[in-house]
């Protein structure tokens, strides 16, 4: 039978229950009865927490307590450590701080010791403790603090919860090792099955982080430091100023089929009349996405593939993919395709098509007007039914009957290249009578939530590193996986820190 707790063990709580005390005494007193609602929430978010770290620092002390309690010879297995040696004595009277989410605690725990080894503390495997003095839940804080705002903004919505227990540089710190495990993770993940009707979509992109000279690639590196010491005050039209380093995205997801006609996608000249409402485009689901700054492209596009096979393991579905004309996406997207032994349909993005398409409109109408409304409509329709090399060359035979100055003319030619560079690219017939998507709008936005909208704030210069790991814890919370993840890093770390001990089985990817 399970013994009842002593007095000494129920003693060791008396310092919460006096806390608690007190503050009920606090809230019941006259004074607290004249209190706001935000006064009384002020007061509560300050001691409500002392409560809490005081629990916590009992509870610890007890289990220190009965750690150091003597036991009978023979009766408890002699300590091993890592290397496989054993400890026989015991030493009480060791602890160690640990900051946490409540305050700073002390964890008491008894070294087993032995000749010519170093100490072994099983307590810090039973509490699975960190290696450093920042607790998990602290660090999942800082994490969560860091990836939306400034490590400024962070350190101090920290310091507002938890007080004074994490500084800005081992915030930073700690954020880059939160992202270790995040390849592991999802080479680990088994993605939601899904019927062969549904197409299967990848979309890659690059945007451009600003870093300090030191992160820049090394060609980068070399512009930048040759600009500079020309001493120039203003930049040329067009020049670069050689500050960033590309990271690529990309994107999986999957879609139910929704068949279009041209005119749903184009405003027909003059506008619709109602009768025939636009129908709506293929909507993305189960979105996934990846980014790295310091992978090159062709391992971002291998790790978006691992993703699309891991969900389509034997090609039943059809597979689209959408650039945005680049010829170096375009040829390792083909080459990871053809390693796989996967038949592809490559789509070029339509809005990248449009833009070049109303330059040329803007070369034969001024702009703003009905004309180059009609224009531009009546040629992108053309496109959309599967026309593009037959518009291509009715504009360039337009330019010559209308003897289009040099200037001028330059945005048709541009327009035309783009056009017969891509024909193979360019059957949206094809993917509208399918029902697939024929735009980049989700990788576009996986650009500006995971890159733009924290990496790209005001002032940011980025070291490599740092901007890595922010980069993919991002890409971890976007996909809906931080919980996930965050049990599965803690069961690592734990790996990592205490690989003689045995381990509990847990269902991490649930």
């Amino acid at each position: 039978m399970k013994p009842y707790d002593t007095h000494a063990t129920a003693d060791l709580f008396a310092r919460s229950v006096s806390a608690f005390e007190t503050l009920m005494r606090t809230l019941s007193g006259t004074d607290a009865g004249a209190w706001t609602h935000a006064e009384l929430e002020e007061h509560l978010d300050a001691a409500g927490r002392e409560l809490l770290r005081q629990l916590l620092q009992d509870h610890l002390d007890l289990r220190a307590m009965r750690e150091e309690q003597p036991v009978r010879a023979g009766s408890r297995p002699l300590v091993v450590g890592p290397e496989g040696r054993g400890r026989p004595w015991r030493e009480t009277g060791h602890s160690r701080w640990l900051a946490t989410v409540f305050g700073l605690v002390r964890v008491g725990r008894v070294a087993h010791r032995g000749p010519g080894v170093g100490n072994v503390h099983p307590a810090d495997a039973a509490l699975s403790l960190p290696a450093g003095r920042h607790s998990m839940g602290l660090r999942r804080l800082a994490v969560t603090e860091a990836v939306r705002g400034s490590f400024d903004q962070a350190q101090q919505a920290v310091e507002r919860r938890c007080g004074k227990v994490l500084g800005k540089r081992r915030l930073e710190e700690l954020v880059v090792a939160a992202a270790v495990d995040a390849d592991s993770f999802y080479q680990a993940r088994i993605p939601f099955p899904c019927s062969r009707q549904m197409p299967l979509v990848v979309q890659v992109d690059g945007k451009g982080v600003v870093m300090r000279p030191e992160a820049l690639r090394e060609a980068t590196r070399r512009a930048a430091a040759k600009a500079a010491s020309g001493h120039r005050g203003r930049l040329a039209p067009g020049e670069k100023p050689n500050r960033k380093r590309m990271a690529t995205v990309a994107c999986v997801f999957d879609t139910r089929p929704a068949p279009r006609r041209p005119h749903d996608v184009i405003h027909p000249p003059g506008g619709r009349r109602g009768e025939r409402p636009a129908r709506p485009g293929p909507k993305a689901e189960n979105k996934w996405c990846t980014a790295s700054l310091v992978r090159p492209p062709a391992q971002v596009i291998a790790d978006a593939f691992d993703q699309a096979q891991a969900r389509d393991p034997k090609h039943l579905r059809p597979w689209i993919v959408l650039v945005d004309g680049a010829r170096h996406q375009l040829d390792l997207v083909t080459a990871e395709a053809g390693r796989r032994g996967v038949t592809l349909h490559v789509l070029l993005d339509f809005v990248h098509v449009a833009e070049y398409v109303w330059a040329a409109a803007h070369a034969f109408n001024k702009p703003g007007t009905t004309e180059a409304e009609g224009w531009a409509a009546d040629h992108l329709t053309a496109i959309l039914a599967g026309h593009a090399s037959r518009t291509a060359d009715q504009m360039t035979a337009q330019a010559d009957r209308e003897h289009l100055s040099a200037a001028r003319r330059e945005a048709v030619d541009a327009c035309h290249r783009y056009l017969t560079g891509h024909l193979d690219q360019l059957r949206y017939d094809t993917a509208l009578n399918s029902g697939w998507p024929i735009a980049t709008g989700a990788v576009e936005g996986a650009c500006r939530h995971l890159i733009a909208d924290r990496l790209d704030i005001t002032g940011a210069r980025w070291g490599l590193d740092g901007a890595e790991a922010v980069l993919r814890l991002r890409a971890v919370v976007a996909n809906g996986d931080l919980d996930s993840y965050w049990r599965y890093h803690a069961a690592r770390e734990h790996e990592r820190l205490y690989p003689a001990t045995d381990q509990q089985e847990y269902d991490l990817m649930a």
